[in-house]
């Protein structure tokens, strides 16, 4: 089994066991670790995000607002300035997102809002453009504009999305931001993210390519300053779209290697993360990755800063 181990001053402070596989042609082709299970979470955004597009009808929009829709942002202006922009084009007001407010996650925007004293709202919250695009498609479908429930129309019609593009039936759950979450085993994952690569590629749903397509133009709206998902971005040799989900969950489409690759922290310690994929990278897709510039993620820095111990991978 692979696992990330942390050290402090050379001493051992906490072991993170992980899973990784690589999905090709719907089946695992290779792995690290055991088979693992767990929800999904924001990983299945560009799949929530398509069935949402499939209601409106809407396919001919922004790179920039799909990015959004697919995002777990940090809320900075550039991320609020695009989900309002998706709230103008339908004439939506922000008081209809119900994703519950939180801090921006990125900290100077968060104090500058604090400072303000604006307060924070359902808009700075990291799934607001997913919500924005479910509020968008139930209103125009007529349906409750309260759309969290899993008997929702749009819930069910995601549903059913999903298990065709993971070929299996899920577990449940609520996700943070209110609506449901699916529970597989990280090879149903790959399947979908498989599809992902595929479409990006050319092949198969064009809404689909379409939306990936924007998350690989825009990684700075899919994730945000400092974020894990930008820097996998940065470090990419070769067309690559990543997505985290919460619990430190990795999914990636690979689509000139037409491979879905997953990876999960057993821990859910995200901190973990950046060397577990890395490590997945390099055993399923040698030279797809490299370090970029400025890459710190293997280092344990006390709250100046300071550099006290390092990560490691072991596989």
């Amino acid at each position: 089994m692979g696992r990330i181990i942390q050290r402090r001053g050379g001493h051992v402070e906490s072991l993170h066991p992980f899973s990784a596989v690589a999905v090709q042609e719907g089946r695992v082709i290779d792995r690290l670790g055991s088979p693992f299970s767990c929800p999904w979470r924001s990983a299945a955004k560009p799949f929530q995000l398509r069935e949402s597009l499939a209601v409106l009808g809407e396919v001919d929009l922004p790179a920039r607002e799909l990015a959004v829709g697919a995002a777990s942002h940090t809320g900075e202006p550039l991320h609020l300035a695009t989900v309002r922009e998706i709230l103008a084009r339908f004439g939506i007001e922000e008081s209809g997102l119900r994703c519950f407010p939180h801090p921006p996650l990125h900290a100077p925007t968060a104090h500058a809002v604090a400072r303000s004293g604006q307060g924070f709202t359902d808009i700075h919250n990291n799934c607001s453009g997913k919500h924005a695009f479910m509020l968008a498609a139930s209103v125009a479908a007529g349906w409750d504009r309260d759309y969290r429930s899993p008997e929702h129309p749009l819930q069910q019609r995601i549903r059913t999305r999903i298990v065709a593009l993971c070929e299996e039936d899920p577990g449940h759950g609520v996700d943070g931001c209110g609506v449901p979450t699916f529970v597989f085993p990280l090879v149903a994952f790959g399947r979908a993210w498989e599809r992902l690569a595929l479409a990006l590629g050319g092949e198969g749903d064009p809404v689909l390519g379409r939306i990936a397509g924007a998350m690989l133009a825009h990684p700075e709206l899919v994730s945000g300053t400092g974020r894990l998902d930008l820097d996998i971005s940065r470090g990419a040799r070769e067309p690559l779209v990543v997505k985290i989900g919460a619990q430190a969950l990795h999914c990636l489409a690979l689509p000139e290697r037409r491979l879905g690759i997953i990876v999960k922290v057993h821990s859910g310690v995200e901190t973990a993360l950046a060397l577990a994929t890395e490590a997945a990278l390099e055993a399923f897709a040698p030279g797809a990755f490299e370090r970029p510039e400025g890459w710190d993620w293997h280092l344990v820095r006390n709250v100046a800063g300071i550099p006290v111990g390092e990560i490691h991978v072991e596989l």
